[in-house]
């Protein structure tokens, strides 16, 4: 699956329009044992584990830091950040709602030999600590690509807007923070001075330096996990994502990833109480 954006605030994508068809339909379709299968094969069992990765997020929402936690915030992102919970609510999203033909699609791609190579890249990027590191080689990649006037810049691009991962990491980030503030106020965490409507308009009124920020950490991003592979590999993955049957795959495996990722930091404001009961916040 194509590199997570970590961005300042995380990423998550809204999942109304599925939760109402969750609710309408049995568990379904595909065995356990395919959906895992799957999982690997894209790579998007490793893409649910480096969520972890940005939990450190969650702080800084609130004007703080991970240490300001001491030892007990390590503690706490193992517990809440637990890799097979989540895997498993990915099990279960996916095992309600990604069809048959889909599933078989992805897979097919995934399992080739240009499919693997990119998996085992993508893998690699999405565990990768230093993010600061990533994104700094990326950007001086891309600025050289820039100077020779290379044709790349545009493949990855457009392997971006494959991807659908612009528009997607701005409602995730909207949605995250909104989800994680008020699951902090009811918990006595924070005291907002604003309901919820305002407080999204207040996110939306951001949008547009939010775009743009998203926007060149998504080619630094592209520009270092792709850095091995040829331009015609990258025009015939970006080709491949382009394909409305992997569109409607990443469409949900996005939506799954990012309701986990916003499930799990309302579980954390919920427990940042707990932690630091006399904390003024």
């Amino acid at each position: 699956m194509q590199t997570l954006i970590r961005t300042p605030f995380l990423a998550f994508v809204t999942l109304c329009l599925l939760a109402l068809q969750l609710q309408s339909q049995p568990a379904r379709a595909a065995n356990l044992e395919r959906l895992e299968a799957f999982l690997e094969v894209t790579g998007f069992d490793v893409a649910l584990e480096s969520i972890r990765l940005s939990a450190d997020t969650a702080p800084r929402m609130l004007g703080m830091r991970a240490d300001d936690f001491g030892s007990e915030w390590s503690r706490l992102v193992q517990e809440v950040f637990d890799t097979e919970v989540m895997h498993d609510m990915a099990i279960d999203i996916l095992g309600r709602a990604l069809e048959d033909h889909l599933l078989t699609h992805a897979a097919d791609f995934y399992a080739s030999d240009l499919g693997q190579r990119l998996v085992m890249a993508e893998n690699e990027s999405h565990m990768m600590v230093d993010d600061a590191l990533k994104t700094e080689s990326g950007e001086a990649i891309v600025a050289g690509l820039v100077r020779i006037g290379s044709p790349r810049v545009g493949l990855l691009r457009k392997l971006n807007d494959a991807s659908g991962s612009e528009d997607s990491a701005i409602r995730a980030i909207q949605e995250v923070q909104v989800r994680f503030l008020m699951a902090a106020a009811a918990a006595g965490v924070i005291e907002l001075q604003m309901d919820e409507p305002d407080l999204r308009e207040a996110l939306r009124s951001q949008e547009p330096d939010l775009r743009t920020s998203i926007k060149a950490n998504a080619l630094a991003n592209a520009a270092y996990t792709y850095q091995a592979f040829s331009d015609d590999e990258v025009a015939a993955y970006a080709e491949a994502l382009e394909h409305p049957k992997m569109q409607k795959v990443y469409e949900l495996m996005n939506a799954v990833q990012y309701e986990i990722m916003a499930n799990r930091f309302e579980r954390v404001a919920q427990r940042l109480s707990d932690m630091q009961p006399s904390q003024d916040l």
